[in-house]
Order: C-alpha cells, then structure tokens, then sequence
C-alpha cells in the first residue's frame, strides 16, 4: 500500500503537465463560456423590456428551459445531439478544431445567460424608476436610457448575484469531462489512473478549484467595494 506523498505527483513531470493543461483548459472554458453568456444575457434582458409579449414569453421559455435542465444533460445534448444535426462540412471543422470544447462553451454560456438575465433583471428592478424619468426629462431615448442610466445602475446592484453564479460557472466547468474536454477534472482522473493515488489527485483537484473559486469571490468583492456609492452598502 502507498504512503501519502503528494509530492509525487507534483514533482513528477509528465503529471504536473497534465496537472497545468487541465487548468489551463478549464479557465479557457470558465472564460470563454462567461463572456457568452454574460453577452447573451444583456440581450435577453433587452428582449424581456420589450413592450410585445411575444418576445417576453420567449425569453421566459428560455430562462425556464436552462435553469431547469441539469447542466450535464445540455451538454450531452449538444454534443451528442445537435451536433449530429450540422451539415457534414460543419461537423468535420469542428472535429478537427476540439468540438468537444467548442461546445462545451456553447452548452455552457448559454446555461449560465439564464442565470445572468435573471441577475441582471432584479438588478435592473432595483433602481428607482425617477432614475428613467429623469434621463427622458433631460432628453435620452429609450436604448439610451437603458444604456447610460439603467444598466450601470442594474449591473452595480446584481454584482453579488453575477459573482456567485460565476463561481457556479467556473465549477460547472468540470461537467465537460463527460464529453471528453480535458480539463482539470478529467487530467486529474487520468492522473489518478496512471499513478494509483486516488486520494493525492482528487486532494489536488479539491485544493485547485477552491483556489480559483477563491480569486473569483475575492475579485468580485473588489469590484463590489470600486462600484459601491459613498455611503451605500458599507457595513
């Protein structure tokens, strides 16, 4: 029986590369999902302040639709589902551009823009409606409106909701494992496997993520304190 020795692991070359790969991909995800869904998210809430109904309803489809379907079952769909529906061209770009990531990110960000909507709305309904009174009173628009007034007010207001969901995002990145994107959790099972130290390589994994989910929280709390107003929210 092995004696506990993360070091072998650490100091062991081929795994401490599969070790950083597997970051690397997972922050490649974490991050390119994020700014698709954060995106996507501000038109959908564009999409939701419409005064027709149509769109508002599709966008509650939608948001009823990703928050509740399981994460993993989304992916599967993707890439064993709507993958299979592009046209033949399409498919053998993807293959031979790592598909499985692409469409994790896909499956991902548009998972989370659920999320981030919802955010952004309550945030959005947390500003005092003579804020837009105001700005039309002084000539803006709708849209301008909207964008100069409401949605800095909106996003300042919704930032802890945006920063935990993030954290969400960035853990949830793990579940693309299942389709084959070698990311931290999926090097750490190969680790495991190659090196029969199941209880160093998930130790690593655990210490890993709470590391970044750590810097995440710790980064929005930073941009909570730069965007908080003089006076507001200081406990």
């Amino acid at each position: 029986m092995k004696g506990f020795d993360v070091l072998a692991i650490l100091l062991d070359a081929r795994f401490a590369d599969m070790l950083w790969s597997g970051v690397k991909m997972t922050l490649v995800i974490a991050l390119a999902s994020w700014l698709l869904a954060m995106s996507l998210a501000f038109v959908l809430l564009g999409l939701r302040l419409m005064p027709h109904v149509v769109p508002q309803r599709a966008v509650q489809a939608y948001v009823s639709y990703h928050r509740n379907v399981p994460t993993l079952v989304q992916l599967m769909l993707w890439y064993f589902g709507i993958a299979n529906l592009l046209p033949g061209p399409l498919q053998s770009w993807l293959a031979a551009h790592h598909a499985e990531t692409v469409f994790a990110v896909i499956g991902l960000g548009l998972c989370q823009a659920a999320y981030f909507s919802e955010d952004l709305r309550s945030g959005l309904r947390a500003v005092s409606i003579g804020q837009a009174e105001a700005a039309r009173s002084l000539g803006h628009g709708f849209v301008s409106t909207l964008r100069f007034v409401l949605l800095p007010q909106a996003v300042r207001n919704a930032l802890p909701a945006l920063v935990n969901h993030s954290v969400s995002l960035f853990k949830n990145s793990s579940l693309a494992m299942a389709i084959g994107v070698a990311e931290l959790t999926h090097a750490v099972k190969e680790i495991e496997n190659l090196s029969f130290r199941a209880f160093e390589s998930y130790l690593l994994a655990t210490v890993m993520y709470l590391a970044l989910s750590t810097l995440i929280m710790a980064l929005g709390l930073w941009l909570e304190k730069r965007t908080r107003i003089a006076g507001q929210g200081a406990h």
